[in-house]
């Protein structure tokens, strides 16, 4: 029978000298079983504004200082220290996105100076898996994101991220967009599987998605080894007829000015054809009415009434399969 007893270390990493000679620090926690094994590697709040990663990963070493029997966690709670204090998306120093400064470059910007000492350190410890915490949109249901490019989908780490994106118990979505500087797409393209979390609305903590985001883990660490089985596996899906489905991110933008009115929520399942939401103007005249382009479902909608050209205003998950990259 495997030992409980596990090693707990708080420490920081230096990642800058402001202008009145004090350090700006990096929050750093680790938990160690004493039998070895697997390690899952934590990061959260990359972007200031989206706060409840921060609060997931306390309550994660609250729970697994129990029940931890093998194998080690580390974790960033808060990789934006800048931003979060300003609720900001950016590091506000330097208006840069920290989720765009990947894998980083020790003598570059601000954001990829500090991404550099994050990405080095992730890699150093070998994890099994990067769990990467944020949040979407205010109504947006919780879902599992896994980065999709022709260039990594035949790695061994992309393929043990699809693994693991498919036992978080959430529903998972392949990315459509190929942004190379984020920290999921940089680890797994040098090698270490790593998956998003996208857990509902920013700025405040939201108590259902701090419990989904800790179930989420668990099932991740009773995957792993590194917990024993639980009674019952942790599934959040809005209709059983997503089950076992990896689903295609999209999303679908206003042509015109004005004011929406949403005609779909999130964790609808819509059709092809389907009207979504319509656009009226300061008269209240109709004058767009926006149709969903594919079958599939609403992660979320704008969260702003405000329509202009090009504007998002709805994100999917559809069953779209004709794409050449989902079905590699």
């Amino acid at each position: 029978m495997k030992e409980t007893a596990v090693r707990i270390k708080y420490s920081f990493i230096k990642i800058l000298h402001t202008s009145d000679l004090s350090r700006r620090r990096l929050p750093f926690m680790s938990l160690e079983s004493v039998n070895r094994g697997p390690t899952v590697f934590l990061t959260a709040c990359a972007h200031g504004d989206e706060v409840s990663g921060m609060v997931i990963v306390q309550e994660i070493f609250k729970i697994a200082r129990k029940l931890l029997t093998m194998g080690s966690i580390h974790a960033f709670p808060l990789l934006n220290p800048i931003g979060f204090e300003t609720s900001s998306r950016y590091i506000t120093i330097s208006e840069e996105d920290l989720n765009r400064s990947f894998p980083g470059n020790p003598n570059g910007s601000l954001a990829e100076r500090i991404a550099d000492k994050i990405f080095s350190t992730i890699v150093q410890s070998n994890p099994s898996i990067v769990i990467d915490l944020h949040n979407d949109l205010i109504k947006s249901i919780p879902y599992a994101f896994l980065d999709h490019a022709p260039n990594i989908i035949n790695s061994e780490a992309y393929k043990k991220s699809k693994d693991f994106v498919q036992k978080t118990g959430l529903l998972p979505i392949l990315d459509t967009g190929k942004i190379e500087n984020s920290l999921s797409y940089s680890l797994i393209n040098r090698g270490t599987p790593a998956i998003t979390l996208e857990l509902g609305e920013a700025y405040v903590i939201n108590e259902n998605n701090v419990e989904y985001g800790v179930k989420v883990i668990l099932n991740i660490m009773e995957h792993l080894g590194m917990i024993a089985p639980s009674e019952k596996f942790f599934v959040y899906l809005p209709t059983e007829e997503l089950r076992g489905r990896l689903l295609y991110y999209t999303s679908q933008a206003s042509s015109l000015s004005g004011i929406v009115r949403f005609m779909a929520k999130s964790g609808d399942i819509v059709k092809k054809g389907q009207p979504i939401a319509k656009i009226f103007n300061a008269f209240g005249w109709h004058k767009e009415t926006i149709a969903a382009k594919n079958n599939g479902i609403v992660l979320g909608h704008s969260d702003y009434s405000v329509a202009y050209p090009g504007a998002e205003i709805m994100s999917f998950g559809t069953f779209e399969e004709t794409n050449p990259i989902i079905n590699a």
